[in-house]
């Protein structure tokens, strides 16, 4: 089988941690991202739940979309706009 060099960015302390993690299960780093690709293709999914920042749900953007409109519309702060829900 042809082998593929495969080069991304992570944090610095991220990667170090992931390559001691790895050293105690007794792993390489490459060897722990090759299961990663192999799960992922054969389950054709991440083979763990990945949720969304709730900063960005529908109702908080709304929220923020009309306090950016009343700051432009009044020039001002926005302290406090009523949700209506």
């Amino acid at each position: 089988m042809a082998q593929a060099m495969v080069n991304f960015r992570m944090d610095e302390a991220l990667k170090e941690n992931m390559e001691k993690t790895c050293k105690r299960m007794g792993l390489t780093v490459t060897a722990a991202y090759t299961m990663f690709a192999t799960k992922v293709t054969n389950e054709q999914r991440i083979p763990f739940e990945i949720t969304a920042d709730p900063f960005y749900s529908e109702i908080n953007m709304e929220r923020l979309r009309r306090n950016v409109a009343e700051m432009e519309k009044t020039g001002g702060t926005v302290h406090e706009v009523p949700i209506d829900d």
